[in-house]
């Protein structure tokens, strides 16, 4: 070929190319701004006057949420919104959005009016029964997840089915099955005489005994450990300051979860139970009532989670003997209530990680959210209190990269309230808007 038309050729090449790359430009440019106008092929669309980011710790003017799927597929300012006939919008904009809450401590099988000896009128199935009561009723104040710390005959695994297949309404449920303790403890049965030989379902004694009750609840359900490192408030014949798991049956116990990828709590109220439990790896001391400075820098040398039900003193000591709890356990209420609170500002001051945990069931469903304004009270700023019952509960489930904050790609559980509960954080007594995986639950106050 002559160097002429060679030449001719290659400039033609060039000019293409640079043809091509202009359209490319061009057309990611035409790209962004579609982006910019039209990012959502959402079949939902909630606006809303603000929403609270729980991982940055601020509060978003303005924003629209997409959701597809029942997963969060877009959030942005309302001002690049483009609304289309296809789109379901859900308009709460003289409200601020929420992920949904999250409470680390409840018995959703338990009747806040059935304490004591009536508890033994109660029958499995019955008990099961309420507990699709309660568990609607934590749903509609808000609380889109749950860890049911114990229950009988396995009573929360067949509510958390249920609610999975889609036959009743209800909270996530992470459950426990039985509670594995000593004989004689907290988790026993302790309301009969030698007679009747009763004895509660996750009763172990020794190491190996108290692996198989963790390999047992796993078999049959459960998703969590919760065990009794002491004695306990509502418990007959138990210390509150005494513990009652070794170091060994603890190690044992968290090792043999662990292994088999399950978190574990641990009920202790006393000192000796809560330092054993925090060495022995158990994932979260609830109550931690009498934890002292050492205990508190234990918790957090080693990413313990301590989940303090702050609220439910007031209903102990006032309408509790209606509720049949017995006269040695409000007694032991009036010991633990005012240090329990103490200590809670001490782990505050001292940032140790907090989940949100109300201890529902003790008293009635529904009112979870009494607990947020007693958290603030006793040190907690708002959106710390609201973090204790969002993010934090789902990093300490392991589950942060589907729960625990409006974020695109998690599942769209979101709740609504009017006003700003950043300024006043009694709003969450009251939620507006209840949505669990996309769908619906509350819209207005209405169920």
């Amino acid at each position: 070929m002559h160097a002429c038309a060679l030449n001719s050729c290659y400039s033609k090449l060039i000019f293409s190319s640079k043809v091509a790359q202009m359209n490319l430009v061009t057309c990611t440019l035409l790209f962004i701004l579609l982006l910019a106008h039209l990012p959502i092929y959402a079949k939902q669309v909630i606006i809303a006057k603000s929403h609270v980011d729980v991982e940055t710790g601020k509060l978003v003017e303005q924003p629209a949420i997409g959701i597809v799927d029942g997963k969060i597929e877009s959030i942005m300012s309302q001002d690049r919104l483009t609304i289309t006939d296809d789109m379901d919008v859900i308009d709460l904009s003289e409200h601020t959005l929420l992920p949904g809450l999250m409470d680390m401590h409840v018995h959703l099988t338990s009747d806040a009016n059935i304490h004591g000896y009536r508890r033994l009128t109660s029958s499995l199935p019955r008990t099961t029964l309420r507990g699709v009561s309660f568990a609607e009723k934590t749903l509609l104040a808000g609380f889109t997840t749950v860890r049911n710390v114990g229950a009988p005959g396995f009573a929360d695994v067949a509510l958390r089915d249920s609610i999975n297949d889609g036959e009743i309404i209800g909270p996530r449920m992470y459950v426990a099955g039985r509670s594995i303790g000593v004989t004689g403890g907290h988790c026993d049965n302790n309301l009969l005489p030698y007679l009747y030989q009763a004895k509660g379902g996750g009763v172990a004694d020794g190491p190996w005994k108290a692996r198989e009750k963790v390999r047992e609840n796993i078999k049959y359900g459960a998703s969590v450990i919760k065990i009794c490192a002491t004695g306990g408030v509502l418990s007959k014949g138990t210390k509150v300051v005494a513990q009652q798991l070794t170091i060994q049956e603890i190690k044992a116990i968290v090792e043999e979860a662990h292994m088999r990828g399950l978190t574990v709590a641990a009920h202790a109220h006393g000192l000796d139970g809560i330092k054993a439990a925090i060495e022995g790896g158990v994932d979260s001391i609830e109550h931690a009532s009498f934890a002292d400075k050492e205990a508190i820098k234990m918790a957090k040398a080693r990413g313990t989670y301590f989940s303090m039900d702050i609220y439910v003193t007031e209903y102990i000591l006032g309408e509790g003997e209606k509720a049949g709890i017995l006269e040695e356990s409000l007694a032991k209420e009036r010991l633990v209530g005012k240090t329990q609170r103490r200590n809670f500002k001490d782990a505050v001051d001292a940032d140790v990680n907090m989940v949100f945990g109300s201890d529902a069931g003790v008293y009635p469903h529904g009112d979870n959210g009494k607990q947020f304004s007693r958290m603030v009270e006793y040190g907690m700023t708002p959106m710390q209190a609201i973090q204790s019952a969002t993010i934090n509960p789902a990093t300490m489930l392991k589950v942060e990269s589907e729960l625990g904050s409006l974020s695109v790609g998690k599942l769209a559980d979101i709740i609504a309230v009017k006003g700003n509960p950043l300024r006043d954080i009694s709003l969450l007594e009251n939620v507006h808007f209840v949505m669990k995986e996309g769908q619906v639950f509350k819209n207005g106050g209405s169920d």
